[in-house]
């Protein structure tokens, strides 16, 4: 509590501080002292309300908080701005103008040139020098967020350069495998700081490194922030050196596209970049709950197609507090168009955002007209603002400075508070992804299936059989990483549909699909011995080939494990859509989250409840639907209507079965031949045929007798089902749906 009284008290502070600057306003844009009789009253009514505030301080900072108070209103202070910072005097007169003009965040620079700007102990280990030390043997960053924080201004530092740093750099010198290169071997590009080399931000080493110091800016000095702008980013023609090229041939299982700008390796490089954003979030939340993750890129498009900056998805994923969007134009239409595109519209809906506007060079001054006009469309649109940078505010401005800066409290006339407590952990806000699933599995091939890549524990992402038959996600222990896993003791066997015998031990653990978390840990069979029932002798575990594990997506269970994707988080729990790749050998996808949207198109048959299991959340449903109509050529099944079916991804073969061999007639148990032509449908809901074959094992059909079985006639779709239908899972309300692709 006195944690929390001491931070509302120093906000109350500062809004009083405010008021009592009021005067000294007046005088600054020389109203004159007639203007300053004719507010008396309007400060006597000031003086009053201020005397209530101090005698009820929690009620007020309460009201107070819950004004429109997270308006950003910024300044990057930059290497340009030294013979400032380096003065204690005069950053004190700095954040006082600034919070006199009614600015409420500055945004210091810490790394930059391949140079830590603050005194690092991770690179005077690496035996980099340091050069910004204060007038007085000051640490610069700690004097700005000290006399901000007094000031109730927020102080984020600004991690400017992110991954570029110039090639004659100590940095690049002594590291130069941290260094990643074009198709050509060359490492340099041409940038606004002039010629610069990239670190690999796929390098395990280099991701450390920037990890290291963003953690040590965090713990160092308590900031309210970090802020990482267009450069923690990659130009789309890098990503040629060795080891990335080894990286991606050995997840994709080819060398990278030659053209740089090949969709699949723009996206595989950027998602390895989210994942490293992500992993840093993590790393700074975990000391600082609280902290404000900024990023300051360019507009969308530019960033992700030409930087692999997808920081539009750092958005939805949660992993971003606050963005600040640079558009450095001088043209008002061209500035405004940027302002109400799709994803500055979402993004403000979600987190504070701001636009980043060009306030002046040394040799290029900004006049005020356009300053104004920029910010006023920015405002219009509910958006806050960020200037580049400090000195141009004023100091190489073409208007005198008294003018220069009565323009600044015109664009601000009234304060505007940020409250830090509001920068907690967010959900991600997709409504629905698509993930890819791939025709092959990381090990124990198939003849056909589709994987879904997922992520156990924190371990390596594995891509595992996915089957829509069955629920629970099984692996070998193996698969299982270094995340906390916690154990139950339960060893569980489990019976496969091909007589594989699976056992292992129930344990709870995240799981991560591409970039997607459970939003707690599910339970997860981690295998540890697989081997054949007597029944049936020719098990897939008979030839000792490696187990790729299953992640049964059902919502069907009869015990645990249950279904993981019940636990991802918000919208995208609420079910999924799987897409086939046709029969080919591309990816399918498999859609998670149902929209009003991706819903179209589908017919929707429905599911019988099943009794609610303890620890199963959600509602169960029968996964077999009712009322299917069969009919095999050459046979006594014709349009018989009242079989049961699974649509299952993880059946290879079709399959009838039948509870007496008079409802087979002349056929006989094992596989069918091409004429016998079977048709599955529901009236007005699908109607599918196939024709028996073995092209590419897809096509087999088999047929049974099982005396022993619940129902007349149960059938089983196969895979091949989804060569024709997108399928539509929906376990709120208890549907399949069906939408023909041909």
């Amino acid at each position: 509590m006195a944690t929390q009284f001491h931070h509302k008290s120093i906000r109350v502070n500062a809004w009083l501080a405010n008021l009592l600057s009021i005067p000294k306003q007046l005088l600054f844009i020389r109203q004159g002292w007639w203007t300053i009789k004719r507010l008396l009253p309007v400060l006597f009514a000031i003086s009053f309300a201020t005397v209530l505030l101090l005698e009820n301080l929690t009620p007020a900072t309460a009201q107070l908080s819950q004004l429109p108070s997270q308006e950003i209103r910024g300044v990057w202070l930059t290497n340009n701005d030294f013979d400032i910072l380096k003065h204690r005097a005069k950053v004190q007169d700095t954040i006082t103008q600034l919070r006199r003009l009614n600015f409420n965040t500055i945004y210091p620079v810490v790394w930059n040139d391949g140079y830590a700007k603050y005194p690092s102990a991770i690179t005077q280990q690496m035996g980099i020098p340091f050069f910004f030390k204060g007038a007085e043997g000051q640490d610069v960053i700690a004097d700005i967020i000290t006399q901000a924080r007094r000031q109730g201004v927020l102080a984020i530092p600004w991690f400017e350069f992110g991954f570029m740093a110039p090639l004659t750099s100590e940095l690049a010198s002594q590291h130069p495998n941290w260094l990643t290169q074009k198709r050509d071997g060359s490492q340099t590009s041409i940038s606004a700081a002039g010629e610069v080399a990239w670190l690999n931000p796929f390098h395990p080493e280099v991701q450390k490194f920037i990890t290291d110091l963003v953690v040590e800016i965090i713990t160092r000095y308590n900031a309210d922030g970090i802020q990482f702008d267009d450069h923690m980013s990659l130009p789309v023609d890098f990503g040629y050196d060795k080891y990335t090229v080894n990286l991606y041939t050995q997840e994709t299982g080819n060398p990278p596209p030659t053209n740089p700008q090949a969709q699949a390796w723009i996206k595989w490089r950027a998602d390895k970049i989210t994942a490293f954003m992500m992993r840093l979030n993590q790393a700074v939340k975990t000391i600082k709950p609280n902290a404000i993750f900024s990023v300051s890129p360019n507009y969308y498009d530019f960033a992700y197609k030409l930087q692999l900056q997808d920081w539009l998805n750092w958005v939805r994923l949660g992993i971003v507090d606050e963005l600040v969007m640079q558009v450095y134009r001088n043209d008002l239409e061209s500035f405004a168009s940027k302002l109400t595109l799709p994803e500055i519209i979402e993004t403000q809906q979600l987190i504070p955002t701001a636009i980043g506007i060009m306030a002046g060079l040394r040799n290029r001054p900004v006049s005020m007209q356009q300053i104004q006009s920029q910010v006023r469309a920015a405002q219009q649109r509910g958006l806050g603002v960020t200037f580049f940078y400090y000195e141009s505010l004023w100091d190489y401005a073409p208007e005198p400075l008294a003018q220069r800066q009565n323009g600044f409290l015109t664009l601000f006339p009234n304060l505007a508070l940020r409250d830090t407590s509001q920068f907690t952990a967010r959900k991600p806000s997709f409504d629905s992804i698509s993930v890819p699933l791939f025709t092959k599995g990381s090990v124990g091939q198939r003849v056909r299936g589709y994987f879904l890549e997922l992520a156990v524990a924190g371990g390596q992402p594995r891509r595992v059989l996915m089957d829509t038959g069955s629920a629970g996600l099984r692996v070998p222990k193996e698969f299982l990483g270094n995340a906390p896993i916690r154990s139950t003791g339960e060893i569980i066997k489990e019976e496969l549909s091909d007589g594989t015998l699976l056992e292992g031990e129930l344990v709870y653990a995240t799981v991560q699909f591409g970039l997607i978390s459970t939003e707690e840990p599910v339970p997860v069979l981690a295998v540890t011995s697989r081997q054949c029932i007597a029944q049936k002798p020719n098990c897939s575990a008979k030839s000792g080939a490696p187990f790729s594990g299953i992640i049964g997506v059902n919502y069907s269970e009869r015990s645990l494990p249950y279904n993981p994707l019940r636990k991802l988080p918000g919208n995208l729990s609420n079910g999924f859509i799987v897409t086939g790749n046709g029969g080919s050998s591309s990816n399918g996808s498999l859609i998670l989250g149902l929209t009003a949207k991706n819903r179209e198109g589908f017919k929707l048959a429905s599911l019988s409840q099943q009794p609610a299991i303890n620890g199963i959340p959600g509602n169960r449903w029968d996964s077999k639907l009712n009322g299917v109509c069969l009919t095999i050529s050459g046979s006594s099944m014709k349009n018989s209507c009242n079989g049961k079916m699974i649509v299952d991804t993880g059946a290879s073969s079709g399959l009838a079965q039948f509870k007496s061999a008079s409802l087979m007639g002349k056929l006989k148990p094992g596989k069918l031949r091409p004429e016998n032509v079977v048709k599955l449908a529901i009236p007005n809901i699908f109607n599918y045929s196939l024709v028996p074959g073995n092209r590419d094992g897809f096509n087999l059909w088999n047929i049974n007798i099982s005396p022993r079985a619940e129902h007349p006639v149960v059938m089983n779709s196969g895979i091949a089902f989804f060569d024709k239908y997108d399928v539509l899972f929906d376990p709120t309300n208890g549907q399949q749906g069906f939408r023909d692709r041909s």
